[in-house]
């Protein structure tokens, strides 16, 4: 059902009403609140199952372990763009509905709120490795990051602009890298 729901996203915007989610599911309307209770624990639930499908937290967690820091970097940006490669489509409009649409905005939030600790996890260990310029925190440094990690930067880049994907990925790197380490 939620991988049907991600398509259907993914093609139409997430303004789909759940009738036509229930449909592309191949299910009654109410199936889909019996077993998710509202279209807010529905699109909860769709989010959450892309960040389980696509591993988010275990291969972040694994360019966390990396032993250098700018290693460790480098392979956390190039996770997270993998990642925003593939939810860019339902991300992108989960973004332009949270300002109308409160269900939109708490399953986006629930997504950034774990990020956000997430990065603090990176930046505590830039920090403890002396890793991290004396300007930052591990906190504001993972703030930092997080905002850099935008989905709305990445579209930017790649969409707006018309950048190679590479190209903005290294651009990206290298940004971070030069902002946040020092350089040892």
């Amino acid at each position: 059902m939620l991988d049907s729901a991600w398509t259907l996203i993914s093609q139409r915007g997430a303004d789909v009403s759940l009738a036509e989610i229930a449909k592309a599911a191949k299910i009654s309307r109410q199936s889909v609140y019996d077993h998710f209770g509202s279209r807010g624990g529905l699109i909860l639930a769709l989010v959450r199952r892309a960040d389980e499908r696509l591993d988010i937290r275990a291969k972040l967690f694994a360019a966390f372990d990396r032993p250098q820091p700018h290693e460790r970097l480098d392979a956390t940006v190039a996770v997270w763009i993998g990642f925003v490669k593939e939810i860019y489509p339902v991300a992108s409009d989960l973004i332009r509905l949270r300002t109308t649409d409160a269900d939109a905005s708490a399953a986006w939030e629930d997504r950034m709120s774990e990020l956000r600790q997430w990065l603090l996890v990176l930046t505590g260990s830039l920090e403890r490795d002396g890793a991290l310029q004396s300007v930052w925190t591990a906190k504001s440094a993972s703030e930092f990051l997080w905002a850099s990690f935008s989905v709305q930067a990445w579209g930017l880049l790649t969409q707006d602009c018309g950048w190679d994907e590479g190209e903005a990925e290294a651009v990206l790197t290298r940004t971070l890298r030069q902002a946040l380490l020092t350089e040892k």
